[in-house]
C-alpha cells in the first residue's frame, strides 16, 4: 500500500502537467498562426505571455516524470523484471521519438526569437506540439497494454515476451484511450486560458489579449466538451467489454440485473455489499451500456472480493469526472448564448463563474486517471500480473521514508513554479514592441528580459 501511495501520488502530480503541456502546445501553434496569418500583434503578446508559462510548466513535468522512472526499479522491480521486455521498449520509443523531438525544437521556440524567422519559429512551435502528441501515444499505448494486454506470451521463467507489437500498441483499448485523454488535455487548456481571460476581463485589464484568450477557449468549450461526452462513452462501452468488473465499481453495481438502474449517488459499502442512501434511475445504467432497456450488466458479486477494486473510489471518482464534464458542456451552452446576445465578453457572472472553472480540466483528467488506474486494482496487468507479486523487497519504513521526502520537495519545488506562474499571469501580456524579430519587419520583444522582468528581477 505505501509503495501504490508513493506511485499514486507522484503520477497525480506528473499527470497534471502533460494534460497542460499536450494542449497548451498545440493551441501555441494556432496562436503564432493566427500572428502570421493576420500580422495582429495581439496574437504575439498572447503567445509571449503563455510560452513562458508553458515553459516552466514543462520544465516541471520533465523532472516528475523521471521521478517515475526510478520507482519502477526502487519499489515495484519485480513488475520491471517480469515485463520489462514489453514496457521498456515502448517507453524507449518514447524518449527516441517524443523526448528528442521536443528537446530538439524547445530551444528555438523559447530562445529563436531575433535568431530565426518567423516561419522557421512557427515550424518548431509545431514540432514541440506534435512530440507532446507523440509522447502521449507512447505512454498511452504501455498503459493501455497494461488494462488490455495482448501480443505477448509468458515464458517458463515467468517472464513477458512480446509476439506482435502491432497487437501490443494498437491494443484494444489504445485507441479510445487515446482520443479520451488528449481530447482532455485540450479541455484543461481551454479552461485553464478562458479562465485567465476571464480574470482579465472582470479586471478590465489587457482587453484586446483576454478577447483572444476567452473567445478561442469559449469555442473549445462549445465544440470539443460534448465530443468528449461521445468519447467517452465509447471508451465507456469498450471498458464495459474488457474489463466489466471495473464498469461494475464505476456503476456501483452489486447484482447481476437486466435492465440495471443508474445509481446517480450512493455510498458503497463492501462489506454488506450494497449501496447505502442509493438515488437510482431505473434501467439506464443497461441502457447505456447495452443500448437496451433490459441489457445485462453484470454486477461485482460476479468476482471474487480479492479480485475486485476498492468500489467507493472509482464510484465517486468517476462521478466527479463526468460532473465536471457536464459543467464543461453547461459553460459551452452559456457561451453560445452569450455570443448570440453579443454579451460574451461583457457579462461579468460568466467571467466569474469561468475563473471557478479554471481548474476543471485537471480535475477531471485526476478523477478519470484515479478510475482507469484504481479501477484495474488487485491487477497491475490486467488478468496477468497482480499488484502484490510485482512490489520490490523493500522495507516499508524505507518507502515511508521516500514518500515522506517526496511530499516535502514536491511541495517546495512545485510549489515555487506555480508560485511564478501566478507572477507571469497577474502580470500579463507584455507589451514592448521595440525590438525587431529577425529582421522580418515584424517587432517582438526578448522573452528572457520579460521573464527576469516578471519574477521581479531576480537571476534565476
Amino acid at each position: 500500500m505505501l509503495a501504490r501511495l508513493q506511485f499514486g501520488f507522484t503520477i497525480s502530480f506528473h499527470i497534471l502537467f502533460p494534460a497542460f503541456t499536450i494542449g497548451l502546445a498545440s493551441w501555441l501553434a494556432v496562436v503564432e498562426w493566427r500572428w502570421l496569418k493576420t500580422g495582429d500583434e495581439t496574437y504575439r503578446d498572447v503567445y509571449q505571455m503563455w510560452v513562458k508559462i508553458f515553459a516552466v510548466t514543462f520544465g516541471m513535468g520533465v523532472v516528475s516524470g523521471v521521478v517515475l522512472s526510478y520507482q519502477f526499479g526502487t519499489n515495484w522491480s519485480v513488475f520491471a523484471d517480469k515485463v520489462g521486455n514489453v514496457i521498456g521498449p515502448l517507453l524507449g520509443f518514447e524518449v527516441l521519438t517524443a523526448f528528442f523531438l521536443e528537446a530538439s525544437f524547445l530551444g528555438i521556440m523559447l530562445f529563436g526569437w531575433n535568431r530565426v524567422s518567423p516561419r522557421m519559429h512557427f515550424f518548431a512551435t509545431a514540432m514541440v506540439a506534435a512530440g507532446t502528441l507523440v509522447s502521449a501515444f507512447w505512454i498511452l499505448a504501455a498503459n493501455s497494454w497494461m488494462q488490455t494486454p495482448q501480443g505477448f506470451l509468458i515464458g517458463d521463467d515467468g517472464l513477458y515476451y512480446p509476439t506482435n507489437w502491432l497487437a501490443i500498441i494498437f491494443n484494444s483499448s489504445f485507441p479510445y484511450r487515446m482520443i479520451h485523454m488528449v481530447t482532455a488535455t485540450y479541455l484543461t487548456t481551454a479552461f485553464a486560458v478562458s479562465g485567465v481571460g476571464a480574470f482579465y476581463l472582470w479586471r478590465k485589464k489587457f482587453i484586446p489579449q483576454a478577447k483572444i484568450m476567452f473567445g478561442m477557449a469559449m469555442l473549445m468549450a462549445v465544440f470539443v466538451a460534448p465530443l468528449q461526452l461521445l468519447f467517452g462513452d465509447l471508451h465507456g462501452l469498450n471498458t464495459f467489454k474488457e474489463q466489466p468488473v471495473k464498469v461494475a465499481a464505476m456503476e456501483g453495481l452489486w447484482e447481476t440485473q437486466q435492465g440495471a438502474p443508474l445509481v446517480l449517488f450512493g455510498w458503497p459499502d463492501e462489506q454488506m455489499e450494497t449501496n447505502r442512501f442509493a438515488i437510482e434511475i431505473p434501467k439506464l445504467s443497461s441502457l447505456i451500456l447495452t443500448h437496451r432497456l433490459d441489457g445485462e450488466v453484470k454486477g461485482l458479486k460476479e468476482w471474487p472480493k480479492d479480485r475486485r477494486p476498492p468500489v467507493a473510489p472509482v464510484f465517486w471518482s468517476f462521478r466527479i469526472m463526468v460532473g465536471v464534464g457536464m459543467m464543461m458542456i453547461l459553460t459551452g451552452v452559456f457561451a453560445l448564448l452569450l455570443y448570440w446576445k453579443k454579451r460574451l465578453f461583457d457579462t461579468p457572472w460568466f467571467h466569474g463563474w469561468c475563473m471557478l472553472m479554471t481548474p476543471a480540466g485537471f480535475v477531471a483528467v485526476l478523477t478519470g486517471w484515479f478510475v482507469t488506474e484504481i479501477g484495474r486494482q488487485p491487477y497491475l496487468v490486467f488478468n496477468s500480473l497482480l499488484t502484490s507479486d510485482a512490489i520490490s523487497p523493500v522495507a516499508g519504513i524505507h518507502v515511508a521514508l521516500s514518500l515522506l521526502a517526496f511530499i516535502i520537495i514536491y511541495g517546495f519545488v512545485f510549489g515555487a513554479g506555480i508560485y511564478y506562474i501566478v507572477r507571469l499571469v497577474r502580470r500579463g501580456p507584455a507589451a514592448k514592441k521595440e525590438t525587431p524579430y529577425g529582421g522580418h519587419g515584424i517587432t517582438q520583444p526578448p522573452i528572457v528580459s520579460d521573464a527576469v522582468t516578471a519574477s521581479g528581477g531576480d537571476h534565476v
